[in-house]
């Protein structure tokens, strides 16, 4: 009887703190530093099943690959899973947006000797990773009020420049707006793992983020890489294989029919070391 009280004190506490998870949640173990979250928000979008899955990646265990038409020298688009099975990669997702010319990066992306984009524009967030020195992180984000893109070259081999979703303070910096979309982000957490985050069901960017903000993943920081139907996240490990792909995006595709995953030209993917 004194359990339950408590854990009917616990669920009122949640409830009135906002958090916006539950008791579904729970991270399942894929591999060796590999876990997958799928969270049921009750912030309900009116389209879909308002799941948040989430692939949290430890660095020291997995290597972040960056794949382009360019570097790897493909004649054709590929959807995240055929970019996983061409290049023997686990898990990947959008690398971010890119222009009209369907190859090339909409901001700075770099790694190693492949120049997607060598020109920076105004998007806040860098994702980082290849570092030069032993001493540095595997992977992180940074914000581009604090460190440039010409520093950040001499500290890491691979950047990747997209829009700032949440910042290194955990603030959420969109406001309020009408359109939504599906959603695929590349998060961070307070131990440096990786987040690949995936909403098929669409919200505005400012209600998604407060959500992840709310999630019990740590998250620290997030930048958006691609919304609607060209959003996606596949993974296969020996325990669980997962395709999903993006609908919804307001003044674009106005649906959640879209059953297919979109060929995408750049892609972020990971390998175990």
């Amino acid at each position: 009887m004194i359990m339950r009280i408590v854990l009917l004190h616990l669920i009122a506490i949640l409830s009135l703190t906002g958090v916006a998870f539950s008791a579904e949640s729970v991270w399942q173990n894929l591999d060796e530093g590999l876990d997958l979250g799928r969270f049921r928000t009750h912030e309900y979008s009116p389209y879909g099943d308002s799941l948040i899955n989430v692939l949290r990646i430890d660095p020291q265990i997995w290597d972040l690959r960056l794949l382009s038409l360019s570097s790897a020298r493909e004649p054709v688009t590929l959807t995240a899973k055929e970019w996983c099975a061409r290049h023997d990669l686990i898990a990947a997702t959008n690398a971010g947006m890119f222009h009209e010319d369907y190859a090339t990066h909409t901001g700075y992306m770099r790694c190693g000797s492949d120049v997607n984009n060598p020109r920076s524009n105004g998007y806040k967030s860098v994702a980082a990773f290849s570092p030069r020195r032993p001493d540095l992180p595997p992977f992180r984000i940074f914000d581009l009020d604090t460190v440039t893109i010409t520093s950040l070259r001499e500290d890491y081999s691979c950047l990747i420049q997209n829009l700032r979703l949440i910042d290194r303070a955990r603030k959420n910096r969109w406001s309020p707006q009408e359109k939504q979309w599906s959603e695929a982000a590349l998060g961070e957490d307070s131990q440096g793992r990786v987040l690949f985050i995936y909403c098929r069901s669409p919200y505005s960017m400012y209600d998604l983020n407060n959500i992840l903000l709310s999630l019990p993943i740590d998250l620290v920081c997030a930048q958006h890489l691609e919304g609607g139907p060209e959003a996606q996240l596949y993974f296969r490990t020996e325990k669980l294989e997962l395709e999903l792909a993006g609908s919804f995006e307001t003044d674009f595709f106005e649906s959640n029919a879209n059953s297919l995953a979109w060929p995408v030209p750049n892609i972020l993917g990971i390998t175990k070391k």
